[in-house]
């Protein structure tokens, strides 16, 4: 596996090396100790299957707040989805800032998104599933999200959205002063 460093803080792309033959391709999605050797997470408590239907499907930018530690390891299995992040977290380098990363099911990289980032995808093809690995389990108390278009995040979609929930849409303008729950 490379673990390749994104340009936030404490965010990687996880490549898996193929091993491929006449049957097609084997590989290894996830080792606890090249994870922990490399500071991620050696444990995930929850996986979660999400499909989407047609192209331009919107799904975020979720996040849990403390006490949880919800990191995700992100990776599309068929179809392909532009995955964002942003950084949350007051006392990173890279507060605020955010990075797109288009994973497919041909590519099969993996996203780890730390705790403490908002997080979400369009999807680029149609019948799109990705998986999702998280450290910890999900706490709907804990939830919160932040509008895709809000404009101190200057947001631009890699193509138009055609579907997406009425709560993601009715997220409200992030304030940084309810972030402080994120500073170490």
């Amino acid at each position: 596996m490379d673990f390749l460093p994104t340009s936030l803080t404490d965010a990687y792309i996880v490549r898996s090396v193929a091993n491929e033959d006449e049957r097609g391709y084997f590989i290894r999605a996830r080792c606890a100790e090249e994870f922990g050797q490399n500071g991620l997470p050696s444990e995930f408590v929850q996986t979660n299957l999400s499909f989407n239907a047609v192209a331009g499907t919107f799904r975020g930018l979720h996040f849990q707040v403390p006490p949880s530690s919800e990191g995700k390891l992100v990776r599309c299995v068929a179809g392909a989805v532009d995955d964002v992040i942003v950084d949350l977290r007051p006392d990173s380098q890279t507060f605020l800032r955010h990075e797109w990363f288009r994973l497919s099911g041909e590519d099969l990289s993996a996203l780890f998104v730390p705790s403490g980032f908002a997080h979400g995808f369009v999807t680029a093809a149609d019948s799109t599933l990705v998986l999702y690995e998280m450290s910890d389990y999900y706490a709907p108390e804990l939830g919160r999200g932040v509008r895709w278009n809000n404009p101190s995040l200057d947001l631009q979609l890699p193509q138009e959205i055609n579907a997406i929930n009425q709560r993601d849409m009715a997220y409200s303008d992030l304030q940084v002063e309810d972030l402080e729950c994120f500073r170490r």
